[in-house]
């Protein structure tokens, strides 16, 4: 039996003070009136700080539905180690409310499989707090909670982190709830805090992991005064990521639910504060999930729709140095449809000026290519930000995206056609299909140059690297110029 360590601090130590803290707060969805959740973002500060936070997400949980078990998933505050650490010491974790059963045999298969990714230390999980005080919550929403499986994460190295994601994939499905345990940003004021959190929730509700990982890089980069961290569960929050992204990421839909941080709080104050936000994640049935664009890989963009995009791209940039746009960059027809990842490329001069994507997207198509032009404009690592001199001249390319397909071999890439992903421990990179036009490389060539320049695993590091193919319907705004041009031409 592992005995609570945190009851009487970061919750009561009485089981009748618990349930009328908790039964203020929670009160579970009807049975059919939504959708069970796959995953559960939700703080684990002192239950006076963010315990409503974190019960707006378990209230998601529809009266009388059922798991199969609970992963329960969190960083580690008081040791550093390289991996994950299952619980498989004890049969029981206790609470004031009673007992929560451990599934000691799925934490040994998680060892099994995981070679060095999972591990057990007692000392990960002997004074956590992070994941004791989710257990209360399920014990009053569950008539009967199902068998937990608590992991503690003590790293943030990205490659081990996939490994824990893989490992864990095939749990992730209906049956099966898991729970991720993170506050967020950490000790700035109130009002950088709200910048901050609200800033990474809307990421981790519209992207996916490469888009968690910008977004945290760039809190960094404003350096809101006193913030430590900008999410203190990243590690948690991106093995989730990684596993959505694997699965399809627009199989899932991801709901800010609240946000409050410990300046909420009357025991809190506003100068130095502590952010929580909770967040529900679906899975979404094929026939919710939007159009499919694999079922059409061309889309079949009219002209209006291809004006709009480039109008779309050029005008979020434009707002963003301060300068008018008279076009008309309002969504029509399929940019108001969700699931389609974009790239968004600026040339200037010939060269290149700047390149910036995602594969998916829970967001409008219209959306997303605001994003991704602002941040190809500002945010790519290898150019410095546009400047106001040089926005009128850039030429845009908006590349909307199929969904990535696994390949097992390279017979399966065609040159020209597809683009190519590789991942290979924590590094990965990617090339358009049109850079292959645009070099005049060989399919060798083409993925040595991916694998060197962009992913940085060496020029023969795509041999034992996962490899994706995705194809593109590219949007350029040049072409859309000359076609204006020949029309005029025919006109007179």
């Amino acid at each position: 039996m592992r005995k609570p360590a945190v009851a009487g601090s970061f919750y009561p130590s009485s089981a009748k003070e618990i349930r009328s803290m908790l039964e203020d707060w929670l009160h579970p969805s009807d049975a059919g009136s939504q959708a069970a959740p796959q995953a559960l973002i939700v703080p684990h500060a002192g239950y006076i700080f963010s315990g409503e936070v974190a019960a707006s997400a378990f209230n998601r949980i529809p009266k009388g539905h059922s798991y199969k078990r609970v992963f329960l998933l969190g960083p580690s505050h008081r040791v550093g180690f390289g991996g994950a650490s299952v619980d498989t010491l004890y049969s029981y974790a206790e609470t004031p409310l009673g007992r929560v059963p451990i599934d000691i045999s799925v934490g040994k298969e998680l060892i099994q499989k995981g070679e060095e990714a999972f591990l057990f230390r007692d000392d990960a999980h002997d004074r956590e707090h992070c994941l004791e005080v989710q257990l209360p919550f399920l014990q009053m929403v569950f008539k009967v909670v199902p068998p937990i499986v608590p992991i503690v994460i003590g790293t943030e190295r990205l490659g081990i982190l996939r490994q824990i994601a893989e490992v864990l994939e095939s749990y992730f499905n209906e049956e099966n709830l898991f729970v991720i345990s993170s506050d967020f940003s950490h000790y700035p004021s109130y009002e950088d805090a709200k910048t901050s959190d609200l800033f990474m929730a809307e990421t981790i509700t519209t992207g996916g992991l490469e888009e968690f990982l910008t977004a945290l890089s760039q809190v960094r980069k404003k350096g809101f005064a006193g913030e430590d961290t900008a999410a203190c569960g990243a590690c948690a929050i991106a093995v989730l990521l990684d596993m959505m992204d694997t699965q399809g990421r627009d199989l899932f839909n991801a709901d800010h639910v609240l946000y409050r941080n410990s300046g909420d709080s009357p025991f809190g104050d506003k100068d130095r504060v502590v952010g929580y936000n909770s967040i529900v994640v679906t899975r979404l049935e094929k026939k919710e999930s939007g159009k499919d664009p694999s079922s059409d890989p061309l889309f079949h963009f009219s002209r209006e729709e291809k004006e709009r995009m480039i109008a779309t791209a050029r005008a979020s940039i434009y707002s963003s140095l301060g300068i008018d746009y008279d076009g008309d960059d309002s969504p029509v027809g399929l940019l108001k449809e969700k699931g389609y990842g974009v790239f968004v490329t600026l040339h200037l001069d010939g060269h290149l000026r700047g390149c910036i994507g995602r594969f998916t997207s829970s967001s409008s198509l219209h959306s997303t290519i605001r994003e991704m032009a602002r941040s190809a404009a500002f945010s790519d690592p290898r150019f410095p930000s546009l400047s106001r001199k040089e926005a009128p001249g850039i030429e845009i390319e908006v590349s909307v995206l199929s969904p990535l397909k696994r390949i097992s071999s390279i017979d399966e890439f065609k040159l020209g056609r597809d683009g190519i992903y590789m991942i290979k421990g924590s590094r990965h990179g990617t090339f358009l299909p049109q850079v292959a036009e645009e070099t005049g490389w060989d399919t060798e060539e083409f993925l040595g140059h991916c694998a060197r320049d962009k992913a940085g695993i060496g020029y023969y590091g795509w041999k034992d690297a996962e490899l994706y193919t995705y194809q593109t319907e590219v949007v350029k705004e040049s072409d859309l110029q000359t076609s204006r041009q020949d029309e005029r031409s025919q006109v007179l």
